[in-house]
Order: structure tokens, then C-alpha cells, then sequence
């Protein structure tokens, strides 16, 4: 075997973990920054392959051979540190676990995990892994100061992994089985010569394998060579490539991908509008600007003589870090062909070319009109990007400020791309209050159902897009989501809500009863945060007018389900009836920091703390507006229950 192949080990997670060796996350690496998206899409990655039960490949760890210490190899982890330190946290919890604690624990005696010069993340892992924890959710006590983001970590597994298991009916011990066994890693050890800091630039510059969606753009290329008309083979092949590039990058607008001449032929003199109707039309206007064929080729001399080593191209003015996209690329291009063809195409990237090939090109053998099909969906893929970028927010940063954005391009009096709101302000804010309230309410990928509901209605609708009819339908997907989804006693899949029903709700405020809803928003009940997100988006067109504090409210992340009076209320105080205590009239959405903070602290306290800091929630600031009781729980909820069902009216 040679040097090479020796450096290359695929490891079970139990032989990752078990402690043959010892892995450092040296102090030049960020600190541990997984929150829920990522660790939620980690365990669902392999809930899904667990069915098949193959190995699954879940990345790759590199590493770089320090001296051995106590008679065991010493790694310092140089990619792959937030996929390892997830592991053994995820390992931890279960070892905590009384009802998996015994498979995990004569093997998984002690972490091999070690945070260089990080004593706070050292002493927040051992709290964890030796069960110095308290209050659900677990806070770590005994500890001198807490690695929040870790602590963070360890609570999301808590709130997620039992959940997830549950929904696909898969018990924690066939879970921990195929984990320990079926899922593995590929530990890359790096030369001992290398240099390290080459190394690190080179990687955050090059990708490291050809990505799925490149692969997929190769089968399109490839399909449209069979044309045999010469002139559309050449314009069709060009079409997809110049669309494809100008899509692939999320962040930024799709106007910018071309250079300023295609940009007018497609987006017209202003830059604002996308004027073809058609492929054909998107392939004859591409060809109709003065282009040179061969503009990417350029000789050795030509590219040494730019100043980063590459050529220069006419392909937008922004700076490529203004804008934050909410989706990446290959989760577009099955958004893009759910939409499109109105079929129920999974949305995991994972299986990007599986779909494509079941859904549009047809893997059983099935060839005819294939071009004209790859054909309709690069024209849906440059509409769709177009509409994406105007009508779905974005984060935006802006020197040393960042913030929720809804705008359009445009093109200035000088010759360049400046952006404005999509909409008038009132219309642009209330647009805004409700795409972010979705979108942080499901921060896992695959689940992201309310832009597909967006992208259908904008993609088959007319244009220009009316501000108030696209307003109308983003509140009907809401109500449909929470009341036909959530709420009902049989919920209604995302698929027959967006396409059967055309994100028309079904609910009717005559049938949807307040006690209905109470039982089925108390605490453990409550199937998604966007129930609470969208009580909150209705709180604030409700009260915006007449309180500033709500009026300058934005939506973040925020995903712990808080008792305003807590659970484990401090001495002296009296606990609440458990009835009273998980009600939903008691309860609030706010961030795990915060309730890591907060959790026991009485309510008079929290009142304290949030006059000096922003609100997490519309309904937590509501409910501080006075003394807490039973009664004024009760009449609290009794209150937001009316509220969500008067949105049926």
C-alpha cells in the first residue's frame, strides 16, 4: 500500500470517537459555531440513509500528525473541526441519556476531543460529558464560565434528535446503531512537510471535488449536444452555460452574471425587468450581443498580467460579501424544477441528480424532447433567480451593519447596478416581516416549504408582481402552514397545501376552536416555531402604531420555547399547576442563550433585563406588561388564541 493510500482512513463514528486517538482543535481555528440548521441537517442526513442501511459517507476530517502524547497519536484537526466536535457532543447526550446510556458508555469512557488554549470550551465539554447539568433544557452548572455556543450545541441535540427520530419511527437504539457503525468519516492526514498556511489558502480557494450541481450542468451540456441543428446546438450550449454561471452564485443578483451588454438584452435598458419570454428568445438575444466566443480564454501572459492572477470580466459591481443568500445553489435548482413542473420533487441536495434524473431527464430510457426540456428549465432557472432575487430577502451587510433586505436592481445615470426596495416602504417592511418570519422559523434546507410556495406563485404568475396580491398569498401559505399543517387533526402535507391547494388556506375560523388550538400549543405539542412566528407577525400589525418597541421589532433565530414563569422557580417562590405552567399562554419563543440565562429567573426579573435589551417576542413583551398570575396567563392566552383565529376571518 502506498504512503498515500495509508494517510487516507474511512473510520466508523464509534472508531472516530472511541478514544485510540486524540484529536486537537489548535487555536488558530474559529471557535465551535454549529447552531440549529446545521446540527438538525447533520442527524437527518443520516435518518435518511439509515432506511437503506449502506455506509454513509458524512465528510471528511483533515488532520496533521503532531507528537504522540500518553502513548496515543495526537492530531491537530485542520478541516472538519464543527463536523467532529457535533459528533462528540451528539455522543455525549447520548451517553447522558438513561435510556442509550448503556450502548454508548464501556466504549465512550472519556472525549478525545481537547480545544487548545480554550480552557472555557475544555471545562463546557467536561461539564457536559460528566452530567454537571440541570433544568430542561440542560444547563451546564458547576462550570467557571460556559462555551455558550457548545452548551448551545448540546441543547439543540436535546431539543432535536428524539424529535426527528420520532417523525421518521426510528427507536435511539437503531439510531446509535447505524451511527456508530454505518456512518463514517474520512480522516485525510496531510504530509508531515506540509506547509500549513499554504495548505489553508489553497483550500479556501478551491474546492475539493467537483460538486453535484457541476456534474448536473455537464448531463444538460450534454443532453443539448445532441441537437443536430448546428446554429441552436451552439446558441442552446451557450444559453445554459451563461444562465447556469450567472445563477450558481446565490449571492448575488442574477443581472450581475452577465456583462453590461447581455444584461440589457435580457434585463432591458434599466436593468430591472426581465424582457425574454421564452428559451429561444433568452438563446436568440445572448446571440444578438456583440460577444466574443472565446472571452474566457485568455494566454498565460494575459492572465499573469491581471492584478489577482485572473482575467477580467464585466460581470457585475457589487462586492460579492454585501448580500447573504437564504438557500444555496443545488437546493435552488430543486426548488426551481419543483416549482416549474409542479411535481412532488424532494428538496434535499443530497439527492440532486437522483431528481433530475427521475423528473426531468428520465433515467429509464425515455429520450424524447429531453433537449427541450433541459431547455424549459434553463429558461426557468434565469426567471426564477430573477424573481428569487427581487421578491425574496437577502441579509445584507453594509460596512459594520447587517440587516433583512427586500430590493431590486437597477441601473443608475452613471452606467452602474445600484439597489432600492422591492416594494413602497410599508409594503416592503410588512414583506419583509413575514419572509424572515418563515425563514428563521425552518433554518434547515431541506424544509425551507414556504420559498417553494413563493417561488410557484411568482414563477406562474404574471409580471409585473403587485405588492398586494403577493402579500395576500405569503399570508395564506402562513395560515395554511399553521392551521392546516400544525393545528388540524390531520395535517395536510406541503405538497398538497402549495399544489393542490394552491397555498389557499382550508381552515375556517367557525372550525377552529380555541380549545383545539390551546391543547395543541402546549408545551411538547407545538409541531414548528413558525406557529409563534406568525402570531408574532400578526402581533405586530396589530400594535405597531401604537408601541415603537414593537414597531422596531425584527424576527431572528430564536428557537427555545421559554416558561415565562419558569419551571424550577427559585426558593420561596410556589411552582404552577403543570396545566398552568405548559399552557401556551405561558410560554414564548426566544434563543437558547437567553434561556440559558433566563430560564429560572422569576418574571419580575426577565421584565428587569428586557428593559435594557431588545425583545425576543412580540407575545414575551406583551406579557411582560404587568404582574404574571394564573389569571392573567389565562387571559393572555385566551387573547393570542383570538388573535391567530381572527386571521381566518
Amino acid at each position: 500500500m502506498s504512503q498515500n493510500q495509508n494517510m487516507i482512513a474511512p473510520l466508523s463514528v464509534r472508531e472516530l470517537l472511541e478514544g485510540k486517538v486524540h484529536y486537537l482543535i489548535p487555536m488558530y481555528q474559529r471557535n465551535y459555531a454549529w447552531e440549529e440548521g446545521e446540527i438538525t441537517q447533520l442527524i437527518e442526513d443520516v435518518l435518511d440513509f439509515q432506511p437503506k442501511n449502506q455506509r454513509y459517507y458524512i465528510g471528511t476530517l483533515v488532520v496533521f500528525r503532531r507528537p504522540p502524547r500518553e502513548h496515543r497519536p495526537v492530531f491537530e484537526v485542520i478541516d472538519g473541526q464543527q463536523r467532529l466536535t457535533t459528533l462528540s457532543l451528539l455522543m455525549t447526550y447520548l451517553r447522558n441519556l438513561p435510556a442509550t446510556q448503556a450502548l454508548i458508555h464501556d466504549w465512550y469512557r472519556q472525549p478525545n476531543i481537547e480545544f487548545e488554549c480554550r480552557e472555557h470550551s475544555r471545562q463546557t465539554f467536561m461539564g457536559l460529558f460528566n452530567g454537571r447539568l440541570q433544568g430542561d433544557p440542560p444547563t451546564v452548572i458547576e462550570v467557571n464560565e460556559v462555551n455558550v455556543a457548545i452548551e448551545n450545541g448540546y441543547r439543540i441535540i436535546h431539543k432535536v434528535l428524539e424529535q426527528k427520530c420520532r417523525e421518521r419511527d426510528v427507536t435511539l437504539t437503531d439510531f446509535i446503531h447505524y451511527l456508530l457503525d454505518k456512518v463514517q468519516i474520512l480522516r485525510v492526514e496531510v504530509p508531515k512537510d506540509t506547509d500549513l498556511n499554504y495548505y489553508f489558502e489553497v483550500m479556501n480557494n478551491r474546492g475539493e471535488q467537483l460538486e453535484k450541481h457541476e456534474v448536473l450542468k455537464a448531463r444538460l451540456l450534454d443532453v443539448l449536444s445532441n441537437i443536430e441543428n448546428a446554429d441552436d446546438k451552439a446558441r442552446s450550449e451557450r444559453a445554459l452555460h451563461l444562465v447556469w454561471e450567472a445563477c450558481a452564485n446565490m449571492e448575488k443578483y442574477v443581472q450581475s452574471g452577465f456583462n453590461t451588454d447581455e444584461r440589457t438584452g435580457l434585463f432591458g435598458p434599466d436593468w430591472n425587468e426581465l424582457t425574454v419570454g421564452s428559451f429561444d428568445a433568452l438563446s436568440l438575444a445572448l446571440e444578438q450581443e456583440e460577444t466574443v466566443a472565446n472571452s474566457n480564454i485568455l494566454d498565460i501572459e494575459a492572465i499573469l498580467s491581471q492584478p489577482d492572477g485572473k482575467p477580467k470580466q464585466d460581470r457585475g459591481e457589487e462586492s460579492p460579501e454585501r448580500f447573504h443568500s437564504v438557500i444555496n445553489f443545488p437546493n435552488f435548482l430543486l426548488h426551481v424544477l419543483r416549482a416549474m413542473l409542479a411535481e412532488d420533487v424532494p428538496l434535499d441536495d443530497k439527492r440532486l441528480l437522483e431528481s433530475f434524473d427521475t423528473f426531468l431527464l428520465y433515467a429509464d430510457g425515455e429520450n424524447d424532447n429531453k433537449a427541450e426540456r433541459v431547455k424549459q428549465f434553463i429558461f426557468a432557472l434565469l426567471r426564477g433567480k430573477y424573481l428569487f432575487d427581487r421578491f425574496v430577502i437577502k441579509r445584507e451587510f453594509i460596512g459594520e451593519k447587517d440587516g433583512w433586505s427586500l430590493k431590486q436592481y437597477h441601473k443608475n445615470n452613471s452606467g452602474n447596478a445600484y439597489y432600492l426596495n422591492t416594494f413602497n416602504d410599508e409594503h416592503n417592511r410588512q414583506a419583509l416581516m413575514l419572509l424572515t418570519a418563515f425563514h428563521v422559523s425552518t433554518p434547515t434546507l431541506v424544509y425551507k416549504h414556504w420559498l417553494n410556495a413563493a417561488l410557484h406563485w411568482l414563477l406562474h404568475g404574471p409580471l409585473p408582481v403587485q405588492a398586494e396580491a403577493y402579500l395576500t398569498q405569503l399570508e395564506s401559505v402562513a395560515k395554511a402552514f399553521v392551521f392546516d399543517r400544525f393545528l388540524a387533526e390531520s395535517g395536510l402535507g406541503y405538497y398538497a397545501i402549495i399544489y393542490q391547494h394552491q397555498g389557499d388556506c382550508q381552515a375556517t375560523k367557525e372550525a377552529m376552536d380555541t380549545g383545539t388550538m390551546a391543547r395543541r400549543l402546549s408545551y411538547g405539542e407545538i409541531e414548528n416555531n413558525l406557529v409563534f412566528n406568525y402570531l408574532d407577525y400578526l402581533l405586530w400589525k396589530k400594535h405597531k402604531s401604537s408601541d415603537s418597541r414593537i414597531n422596531e421589532f425584527e424576527f431572528t433565530f430564536r428557537s427555545s420555547v421559554e416558561h415565562y414563569y419558569p419551571q424550577h422557580p427559585l426558593p420561596g417562590f410556589e411552582p404552577w399547576d403543570k396545566d398552568d405552567l405548559d399552557s401556551f399562554g405561558n410560554l414564548c419563543l426566544i434563543s437558547h442563550s437567553k434561556n440559558s440565562r433566563l430560564s429560572n429567573l422569576m418574571p419580575e426579573a426577565k421584565q428587569s433585563y428586557y428593559k435594557h435589551n431588545k425583545i425576543d417576542s412580540i407575545k414575551q413583551h406583551l406579557m411582560m406588561q404587568g404582574e404574571w398570575s394564573t389569571p392573567r396567563c389565562d387571559a393572555h392566552q385566551q387573547e393570542m388564541l383570538g388573535v391567530l383565529q381572527d386571521s381566518l376571518s
